[in-house]
């Protein structure tokens, strides 16, 4: 597969946090030698105001509008020139703008500690990364996208890797928005040989698909560098069986990865390690 790395330092908290240098972190670790993948730039996707818009509820809401535009326009591009986008976060903030870009009729590979189902009210901090799976199954805010209606069908969204449904919010009621139609496979059916037959199931078919890997669905043991983690979560090994049959199928035309906070990861080992992981999974 022909990869290019294009990245997207959007920290949907208009704050700066370590999110925002990813890229630069995973970059520096080896990532483009280690895929033999080009490179596609970086696109403009910071966001700086900190402030909840009071229409949306989401934080920095022009400027997460004006980065999902140019976060599509690239993916877009990509796709168009036979290349496969390889999105590096920032946060899931980016979600929208990469599916964005798609055409319509394609599966939504979602790892992730967390089901992102918030909106602009019921979200506790108003970031997009408290709301991207419910903004593309058009279950969130209003006027944050170009584009009305969803931009995935909440039937072909496979929820991967989330933590106890009764976690998922202080009251539990982030899980009672859930599109009934998205399936929802927990971390606990998600190890050892259990993450490679349900990756072997989901890999059948044709449809092309979209991996999206938020970091934080790994467990804090194995990798505590980033914004929001939580106990109970997938080692290496769980996330490579599971997503391994659908690079090999042939399927995937591209991936993002986000939530990997560089401000935690001072010496660069855990960046090394991310590294070393999509290598294994991606490189030919």
């Amino acid at each position: 597969m022909r990869w290019s790395v294009l990245d997207a330092p959007l920290d949907s908290s208009g704050r700066g946090r370590g999110e925002r240098r990813a890229p630069e972190a995973l970059r520096a670790a080896g990532l483009l030698g280690r895929l033999g993948a080009a490179d596609a730039g970086t696109v403009d996707a910071l966001i700086t105001d900190p402030v909840r818009d009071p229409e949306t509820g989401v934080v920095g809401a022009d400027q997460v509008r004006r980065a999902s535009r140019a976060i599509a326009a690239r993916v877009t591009e990509l796709l168009d020139t036979g290349r496969h986008p390889l999105l590096l976060g920032g946060d899931c903030a980016i979600l929208p703008g990469a599916l964005q870009g798609l055409s319509a009729g394609f599966d939504l590979w979602f790892l992730d500690a967390h089901l992102d189902f918030e909106d602009g009210r019921s979200s506790p901090t108003g970031e997009g990364a408290d709301m991207d799976l419910s903004i593309v199954t058009d279950h969130g805010p209003a006027g944050v996208l170009d584009r009305e209606g969803p931009l995935v069908d909440p039937d072909q969204v496979h929820v991967l890797g989330h933590r106890p449904l009764d976690q998922a919010s202080a009251d539990g009621r982030e899980a009672s928005r859930v599109d009934p139609a998205v399936h929802l496979v927990p971390a606990s059916r998600l190890r050892g040989a259990d993450a490679a037959t349900v990756g072997n199931d989901l890999a059948a078919g044709t449809t092309p698909a979209w991996l999206h890997l938020d970091l934080d669905v790994l467990d804090p043991l194995v990798l505590p560098a980033v914004s929001y983690p939580e106990p109970g979560g997938l080692d290496w090994a769980d996330v490579t069986a599971l997503t391994r049959p659908l690079v090999r199928s042939g399927r995937l035309i591209g991936m993002s990865v986000t939530d990997f906070n560089a401000d935690e990861d001072p010496d660069g080992r855990h960046a090394e390690r991310i590294v070393q992981a999509l290598a294994e999974l991606l490189a030919d």
